[in-house]
């Protein structure tokens, strides 16, 4: 369970990057983040994740204050954020390891899973070359390895679809789905709004650090009408796009 609690972040004294957001993922939930480019998505999910400190507020994963007891709460969590953060000169292996370590996952264990994991996202051929040498695909397949390599109840995932090839996408939206329904939560952003549509139990629309809808995408329909959650994401958040003129691009002119 997530359950966040008036969390803002303010930047430079004035600028507040999130304002004030409350909300509560349950046990057994798909909780999608949605919001247009520097709406106060990722600084979220950051201070979630322990990344960020928040300037007021407070966070709690599966009951653990996130602020009192960050290690206790880190044990709870696998994070995967919006762009892969690796030690590039040692192997994919080597930073498993690395990783299983701080989680102190036991070496029978760990190889179990790394193994599971690596041959899920078609991995297993590279684990034992340099980082250095992974496409962005690849680092993304490392990071999702390493963020549950501990088996976490509590997934926090920052845009986990972007670069990953249409086969590992699947399987990772299949995993997310058996995850939340062992009873366990999932929480994480995308632009991709079909995604959000088929496999979220909840959604929550975000834009200029406030939340601006929470439900599921049938109410929100029902809400605005029923049309596609991408239309109502742009009418929600406000976007200009539907206002702009393509005629330019007409060959025939």
């Amino acid at each position: 369970m997530i359950e966040l609690s008036e969390l803002t972040k303010v930047y430079n004294g004035t600028v507040k990057a999130v304002d004030d957001i409350s909300l509560t993922v349950k046990p057994g939930e798909i909780f999608g983040f949605l919001g247009p480019n520097g709406a106060g998505k990722s600084t979220s999910i950051k201070m979630l994740a322990g990344i960020l400190k928040p300037t007021s507020g407070s966070i709690k994963i599966c009951g653990i204050d996130r602020l009192k007891d960050p290690i206790k709460a880190k044990m709870n969590i696998g994070y995967v954020p919006d762009e892969p953060l690796l030690m590039e000169k040692i192997t994919g292996a080597e930073y498993i390891n690395f990783i299983a370590d701080v989680f102190d996952v036991p070496p029978k264990i760990r190889t179990e899973r790394a193994q599971k994991l690596l041959e899920y996202f078609k991995l297993i051929n590279a684990v034992k070359d340099p980082i250095s040498t992974y496409s962005h695909g690849m680092r993304q397949k490392l990071s999702l390895v390493c963020a549950l390599i501990h088996n976490p109840p509590v997934w926090i995932l920052d845009e986990p679809i972007v670069g990953l090839d249409p086969e590992s996408a699947f399987i990772l939206k299949k995993m997310m789905v058996s995850h939340a329904k062992s009873g366990n939560t999932v929480f994480f952003s995308t632009h991709i709004m079909e995604v959000a549509e088929k496999i979220c139990d909840r959604i929550a629309i975000i834009s200029k650090g406030k939340i601006l809808f929470i439900g599921t995408v049938q109410e929100i329909r029902k809400a605005k009408g029923e049309q596609s959650l991408e239309k109502i994401f742009l009418e929600v958040t406000d976007s200009e796009s539907e206002k702009i003129d393509f005629s330019y691009l007409d060959t025939n002119q």
